[in-house]
């Protein structure tokens, strides 16, 4: 079918940018129909577009962890239910065993039909669109479901394992809510949960008539054609981008003892890498373990940024690569591991040793120092910014939202309009970052007062071990969890806590910066992909 096409440069850059355009259409939906501030205010969505076999084609630039592992989740709904997929069919994913991330990233998938198709069960889907959102609150043991100390995925909140949300343009609110509820640890706000799917579906929907307009104007086996071509033409960015690249490993050390390993191979006669894991921790009994697909979208993520062209993240980047992970290590656990700080934490350590391993740019803060607070009634969650690595060509940057993660902190205004709390302080905390002949950035110190008595939880990284220099360059200074207490006294917390909060009561979390790259005293010039040991 695609042999008799060949692409055309013009109409290839049309192309890959009308899918990017879809993706952002569905976002531009999703956060002005959501209900809760974490989609609406802070933009912890991802939305995508998938070819006929689940395959990532294009996406918005959204958050990296969530578009990396999203086509685990269509492919496993089509593994699972191709047979049965109907169209009207919305289906909703959160196992990370199944694709999904950790409990809190819903998804939301619609298969995309011809208009003309009866809808029976031997009409395949064309394409399909997906739109995974961070839900404030999807069970568990801690308001916000990201609870620090969580040993299982079901302490962790409520699993949707393909589960048929609206049924050929029924939507089983009934049931969703049923599921919701009947836990041991079930959701605290289900309306908003519920309110947050239905804007999720309104998105989905906006990617169906977009691409099914593109079909009436170019016809389907263009669009599906150029599907390809452009999943071909980031396949060929990212060979290129390997071409130049140098063997290298790296050891990366955790808070918590432990370690991840990774060795890249380089082959140059088919510009093709290896990334291997071995040798990296045991699945651990705490929920740093990162699903596999989070493993995976950390890895394309990284080769991704190593490509000048300006292409979508999609499946053609990973086909250049071979990535090994043992399985039953941290980076590839078996159910029914804790994963939630896997997702948000350890996905940030592997972009850094990946980093490291090419010795393209030292570490960032390596953290998303993950803030939950709440109550039955109120939850809330939020990444913190923090310092980005130095590379061999430029300094980091202060107070930014990096890798894996691109979301926003909630407007003062909105924060404190929503919820119980002020904003006391926010701001820079300088020489932060480490030094060198280019210094890492700096990070933040953010100060919350409650007003009323909550749960406060932390899940955070390199409060122990600082954020590397590469190349000479010196490490980050750690970050710093506390509790200023209304009666002055002083609480210091570990990288994760859960603490009670009392009216008046400050919480305090002071962020890493990020790593320098090359040494102060060198002038001489780096070459900004040479390998790099750790």
């Amino acid at each position: 079918m695609y042999t008799k096409l060949q692409p055309d440069p013009v109409r290839l850059e049309i192309f890959k940018n009308l899918y990017q355009f879809i993706a952002e259409q569905m976002g531009i939906v999703l956060q002005n129909t959501a209900a809760s501030v974490n989609i609406k205010e802070r933009l912890d969505f991802s939305c995508a577009i998938f070819d006929s076999s689940g395959l990532l084609v294009a996406n918005a630039p959204h958050i990296p962890v969530h578009l990396g592992s999203m086509s685990e989740s269509v492919r496993s709904l089509i593994n699972a239910h191709g047979d049965t997929i109907k169209s009207g069919n919305v289906y909703l994913s959160n196992n990370p065993y199944n694709g999904g991330t950790h409990l809190p990233d819903v998804t939301a998938i619609t298969p995309v039909f011809l208009e003309n198709e009866e809808k029976t069960t031997s009409a395949t889907a064309i394409f399909y669109v997906a739109s995974r959102g961070h839900q404030a609150d999807i069970g568990g043991i801690t308001p916000g479901s990201m609870p620090p100390h969580s040993t299982t995925v079901e302490e962790e909140g409520i699993i949707f394992d393909n589960f048929l949300l609206v049924e050929q343009g029924n939507f089983r609110e009934i049931l969703v809510r049923e599921l919701l509820l009947n836990h041991l640890y079930p959701a605290r706000n289900p309306d908003q949960n519920i309110a947050d799917f239905k804007a999720q579906i309104a998105a989905n929907q906006r990617g169906v008539q977009e691409l099914l307009k593109m079909v009436e104007q170019y016809g389907l086996e263009t669009v599906q054609a150029y599907m390809k071509f452009v999943q071909a033409n980031a396949e060929e960015s990212v060979r290129k981008a390997i071409a130049v690249l140098k063997n290298g490993s790296f050891i990366y050390k955790m808070d918590n003892g432990a370690h991840i390993q990774v060795k890249v191979t380089i082959d140059y006669s088919d510009r093709s890498a290896t990334i291997d894991f071995t040798g990296t921790s045991e699945q651990l009994k705490s929920n740093f373990n990162a699903p596999k697909a989070v493993t995976q979208a950390a890895v394309l993520y990284v080769f991704r940024t190593l490509v000048d062209d300006r292409i979508p993240l999609n499946a053609g980047c990973l086909n250049p690569l071979k990535i090994i992970i043992p399985e039953g290590c941290m980076l590839n656990p078996t159910y029914p591991a804790a994963v939630v700080a896997g997702n948000v934490e350890t996905s940030q350590t592997i972009v850094d040793a990946l980093y490291g391993a090419l010795g393209v740019m030292a570490a960032s803060q390596g953290t998303m120092n993950n803030f939950t607070f709440g109550n039955e009634r109120y939850q809330y969650y939020e990444t913190i910014c923090g310092g980005s690595g130095a590379g061999a060509n430029f300094d980091g940057t202060d107070g930014v939202h990096s890798h894996m993660t691109n979301s926003r902190l909630t407007d003062p205004e909105v924060l404190e309009t929503r919820y119980p709390v002020q904003v006391e302080s926010f701001g820079l905390r300088l020489d932060s970052g480490g030094k060198g002949k280019h210094s890492g950035g700096n990070g933040v110190i953010r100060r919350i007062r409650f007003l009323e008595p909550m749960t406060a939880n932390i899940l955070s990284g390199h409060r122990f071990v600082p954020p590397f220099g590469l190349n000479g360059g010196e490490a980050a200074k750690v970050g710093r969890n506390w509790i200023q207490r209304q009666n002055g006294t002083q609480e210091n917390l570990d990288s994760t806590a859960t603490v009670e909060m009392k009216p008046g009561d400050i919480f305090v979390i002071e962020t890493p910066g990020g790593g320098g790259f090359g040494s102060i005293e060198s002038g001489e010039k780096l070459h900004p992909f040479m390998g790099g040991e750790g």
